[in-house]
């Protein structure tokens, strides 16, 4: 792992986007990288956050057991996806838990590490503070819009977070969910998914085959998502 390679790995939303080269190769040069079979547990909600991890490749389901014991899930995290930062950073308890979906690769940074490369480079710690933040904005702005919109809207706005594929292509979910996983990522009971999903099959929106969910309307689903 060099730093050309690791700027290449993060996506222009990742917490580490903004670091120079020199902040990379340190990083790169400290981190050691581990594979993970489908299934493993990377971070477990509620351990200690002594490591962050950069996915290099895979897939992996983030998710978080509420209070009620109900299960959430938050995200899927894809090449690029930087996990466990919240708990790495204050020191507290693991927010959520992370397993790979797919044998995923992925860089770890101890704590140790991670406080060497601060005390070597001035201004990264408030590039991070910086990103911390914008990404906190961020996600407040998406559960305020979440909750402003009803079933329809807000499934559509969750499978275009999800799909693949370009503007006049079928779009395909990155992994296939079954509608009660996909009812847990949008906030939504079993039985509301399938009513949707069976409704804009009839419209020719989706086309559910295989247990899979392929978009074959992608402006359609968006004009969905955008409605209030």
């Amino acid at each position: 792992m060099d730093a050309a390679t690791l700027a290449e790995t993060l996506n222009v939303q990742s917490l580490l986007a903004g670091c120079s080269p020199e902040e990379l190769a340190d990083i790169a040069a400290r981190g050691t990288v581990r594979s993970f079979k489908p299934g493993t547990v990377i971070i477990l909600q509620g351990d200690p956050g002594d490591t962050l991890w950069i996915v290099l490749k895979g897939l992996a389901r983030v998710s978080m057991v509420a209070a009620n014991g109900r299960e959430i899930v938050l995200d899927y995290a894809e090449r690029g996806a930087v996990l466990g930062e919240i708990a790495f950073l204050d020191g507290g308890e693991r927010t959520a838990s992370v397993e790979a979906i797919e044998p995923v690769e992925a860089l770890g940074l101890t704590r140790a590490a991670f406080d060497e490369i601060v005390g070597k480079h001035q201004g990264l710690a408030l590039r991070l503070l910086q990103a911390m933040a914008r990404r906190l904005r961020q996600n407040n702005t998406v559960i305020e819009a979440d909750r402003a919109y009803t079933s329809g809207p807000r499934l559509a706005r969750f499978l275009l977070r999800l799909i693949m594929g370009g503007e006049g292509e079928e779009a395909r979910l990155r992994i296939a969910l079954s509608q009660g996983e996909l009812g847990n990522f949008a906030g939504m009971s079993r039985e509301q998914i399938n009513r949707q999903l069976s409704a804009w099959a009839d419209n020719g929106i989706v086309s559910l085959k295989t247990g899979r969910v392929t978009v074959l309307d992608r402006e359609a689903l968006v004009d969905i998502a955008e409605a209030w």
